[in-house]
């Protein structure tokens, strides 16, 4: 068999390589399925959407955020959940 070096497609993909080879990661195998369910809940709880929202906002933003939408491979209305979440929490961060 051939041994090939696998190069990493991105720095976060290697930043995971490396955390691999360096054992950083844990075995959840003490209270895994107590774990599974608090992630599943949390999950839920945060991709809940129980409230609706209507805005205007211009043609011209509308397209382009339709634009970028089908770019992402989502629905546009996601598209805003995600931005407005990203922004709301502090992690959306404004580019120079």
């Amino acid at each position: 068999m051939n041994d090939k070096h696998f190069e990493p497609l991105d720095s976060e993909e290697k930043e995971l390589m490396e955390s691999i080879e360096n054992d950083e990661f844990v075995s959840i195998r003490e209270n895994r399925e107590k774990k599974i369910s608090d992630a599943m809940q949390r999950a839920n709880a945060t991709l809940k959407k129980d409230k609706r929202m209507n805005i205007r906002i211009s043609e011209r933003d509308l397209k382009n955020l339709k634009i970028r939408a089908l770019e992402e491979g989502i629905p546009y209305q996601t598209l805003v959940s995600m931005v407005l979440h990203k922004y709301l929490s502090g992690k959306l961060k404004e580019t120079a």
